[in-house]
């Protein structure tokens, strides 16, 4: 069992296959099944990085963001606001220690 897109049974059925679907019940379980899915899609993308992959990805996280009442350009905007103010994750920079103060003995 597994969420899939919305055209997935009818894709199925065209086929000349059968298949038994169901809707979620309510906003708490389709959280529930998209976060599944945004990890399934995740570790797809890891083993494949592609277009299509990418693609799921960001389905989940419009749907997501759309539960949420969330504005799709606004998550933009936020994004490029965060990236200007403390960069993106390009350099891929690791955070191994902090200390209290600038003379720290641990760092």
């Amino acid at each position: 069992m597994k969420l899939v897109r919305d055209h997935i049974p009818k894709i199925i059925r065209e086929t000349g296959k059968r298949c038994l679907c169901r809707t979620v019940s309510d906003k708490k379980e389709h959280l529930t099944w998209l976060l599944k899915k945004m990890v399934e899609e995740t570790n797809e993308f890891i083993e494949n990085p592609c277009y299509e992959e990418a693609a799921d990805i960001f389905e989940v996280l419009r749907t997501l963001t759309d539960l949420y009442s969330l504005d799709m350009d606004k998550v933009h905007a936020a994004a490029d606001d965060k990236r200007k103010e403390r960069g993106g994750f390009i350099q891929g920079v690791i955070l191994e220690v902090v200390g209290e103060h600038a003379n720290d003995d641990k760092i």
